[in-house]
């Protein structure tokens, strides 16, 4: 075999194993947003897949636990907690973030398990108020009182 077709292939098993690992990296990298009904409806296919879960964090439920932290995402915020329910058990890395509490809108992406339980590895909060806007001038609950200039 001359010098030229060993570079060659050896070119071109380099070049097929970066490729590769590429595509599984990609794949591997894709995360699906999914509410949670549409979880629970995906049925044994959810636990093939890595999510992205949306909710409202349950209040009182959040536990810690030797390097966990159990809680509940609710499809609907409000007092009555209205809608379906995801147990979620957080065991990543990052610390949670300062908005992470009662009545929170989270972000929890990972897996689920055959229990049902979803296992997050990075955890996405924000206050609500926080982020709403502020009221305009024009808004009467906000006028100048009478006699005022």
């Amino acid at each position: 075999m001359n010098r030229y077709a060993k570079y060659g292939l050896l070119s071109a098993a380099i070049v097929g194993a970066l490729s590769w690992l590429a595509v599984g990296g990609i794949k591997e990298g894709q995360t699906y947003f999914e509410t949670i009904p549409e979880l629970k409806q995906m049925g044994p296919q959810a636990q093939a897949k890595r999510l992205r879960v949306r909710g409202f964090v349950l209040p009182n439920s959040i536990k810690h636990r030797d390097g966990a932290v159990d809680f509940t995402i609710v499809e609907n915020d409000g007092l009555a907690n209205a809608g379906e329910h995801l147990d979620v058990v957080y065991t990543g890395i990052d610390p949670l973030p300062d908005t992470f509490k009662d009545h929170a809108d989270a972000l929890a992406d990972g897996k689920l398990d055959a229990n049902g339980v979803f296992h997050a590895t990075k955890i996405q909060a924000k206050c609500a108020s926080k982020y709403e806007a502020k009221p305009s001038v024009a808004d009467p609950a906000i006028a100048k009182p009478a006699g005022a200039i």
